[in-house]
């Protein structure tokens, strides 16, 4: 149809809109880019987080607030705002729930909306991380019953999986190639011709919607799966007294030796869009292999960790019940605020179990997230003292300074016991100051 041919000239000459449904570590930053070049509203449900953005405030950092204050986004949590636009683009979060199925009500809810203030003649673009087949048997539906229009018709649905990294300043939005697929020749191009507007690497032209919705789904299941065997190795090696670190930097130095290391699977990507593909799986009658086998160790490291910081406490002749525990790092990965999945609340409830007493600390993660999500309170470093362990769970820039001298004023009497959950820092150091030393 000619109307999707001509949007892409509409857009470029803000004669149409373009819409960002969903303004969180995936939205913002896709909102921000493409008001450089069109005018954008970017919509979220979460008035106070509009309210943030109105006033230059980026509590995800992936901006920074001169940013938004230069970046001309009409940021509203009005939906009606959503029928100025013609082009739309949905990143909402795709958890999973506690069964580790997957959890699409925020997609759901986010069609709902999109449909009620849907425009005739609109292109729909979905970013959010799903398996085969939910753009055209889940959302599209949604959008027509609450919209009244026909998809194909009066509308066009296209899918572009999101490559954003939080907390990664060198692999951005505008930096990585970007997949998109569109639901026939014409929106695809229409797509891409946007897309290409801010996407410096270029973009690719999936062959389907299904083939870019599972493209999405196994680069991270790829990745989980890989950490998944470092994490057995380093079990297999503790249980040797082998440490792995030594292990991974020998095999490394064959070229085709993959880098991968072991630790903490968290997060909204790695940590759940596996359990997306499995689930779908399951829906066709086969059971997940590799995948899920990969999920169980991954999904039991924060276990792991603890226990091992319980046998050290033995070790070192110390009452394991109410033992104090400082654990530096509570965010899903370093240097970035987001707290959503994060496995670090594992350490904390198994040692809580043990009777032990956790002292969090994260001078970058969001406390209000956090006292939401987990109910937990973060201490200030300079307020840690008196403590039988330190566990080193996320490799903050503030942390990965910390040098021997500063870590003594951490601990109370007896042995110190470090637990390098990310191996940052020199062994001989610590066992040269009669630490008892352990790391992944």
């Amino acid at each position: 149809m000619k109307m999707f041919t001509e949007l892409y000239e509409k857009l470029l000459s803000r004669t149409e809109k373009l819409s960002v449904i969903g303004l969180g570590y995936v939205g913002l930053p896709v909102a921000v880019a493409f008001a450089r070049k069109l005018d954008v509203i970017g919509f979220d449900i979460n008035a106070q987080k509009i309210a943030l953005y109105n006033k230059g405030i980026d509590p995800t950092h992936e901006t920074g607030g001169e940013i938004l204050r230069a970046s001309g986004i009409k940021f509203t949590s009005d939906e009606k705002f959503l029928q100025q636009a013609k082009f739309h683009v949905v990143a909402v979060p795709t958890p999973v729930n506690e069964n580790n199925s997957p959890d699409l009500s925020l997609l759901v809810n986010a069609c709902s909306v999109l449909g009620r203030n849907l425009a005739k003649n609109s292109v729909v673009v979905f970013e959010s991380t799903v398996y085969p087949g939910v753009t055209e048997e889940v959302c599209v539906p949604i959008l027509e019953k609450f919209s009244g229009l026909r998809c194909g018709i009066d509308f066009k649905t296209a899918y572009s999986p999101e490559r954003i990294n939080p907390g990664d300043k060198i692999h951005r939005l505008e930096t990585v190639k970007k997949v998109v697929a569109g639901m026939d020749l014409e929106t695809l191009d229409c797509v891409a011709k946007v897309y290409s507007l801010i996407i410096k690497a270029g973009v690719y032209k999936a062959s389907s919607i299904k083939v870019a919705e599972a493209a999405k789904v196994i680069e991270n299941s790829q990745r989980d799966i890989n950490i998944a065997f470092m994490n057995e190795l380093a079990i297999i090696f503790n249980k040797m007294g082998i440490d792995t670190k030594l292990v991974l930097e020998a095999a490394n130095t064959k070229w085709n030796f993959l880098d991968f290391k072991p630790g903490l699977v968290g997060g909204h990507c790695i940590g759940v869009d596996p359990y997306y593909l499995t689930y779908k799986a399951e829906t066709l009658g086969y059971h997940s292999q590799i995948i899920l086998a990969g999920r169980r160790i991954n999904d039991g490291m924060g276990q792991y960790v603890a226990e091992n910081c319980v046998k050290k406490l033995i070790a070192a002749d110390k009452n394991v019940r109410n033992a104090r525990v400082a654990i530096l790092g509570f965010t899903f990965k370093e240097n970035c605020p987001d707290t959503r999945n994060t496995k670090v609340f594992d350490i904390v409830k198994e040692l809580r179990e043990y009777g032990v007493v956790p002292v969090i600390v994260d001078p970058q993660a969001d406390p209000d997230e956090a006292r939401e999500l987990y109910d937990v309170k973060f201490e200030s470093l300079n307020n840690i003292h008196d403590v039988d362990a330190v566990i080193l769970a996320v490799a903050h820039s503030e942390f990965c300074g910390l040098s021997v001298g500063d870590m003594d004023k951490f601990f109370g009497a007896g042995r110190k016991i470090l637990i390098d959950v990310k191996g940052i820092f020199n062994r001989e150091d610590y066992e040269q100051n009669d630490y008892i030393y352990w790391r992944l």
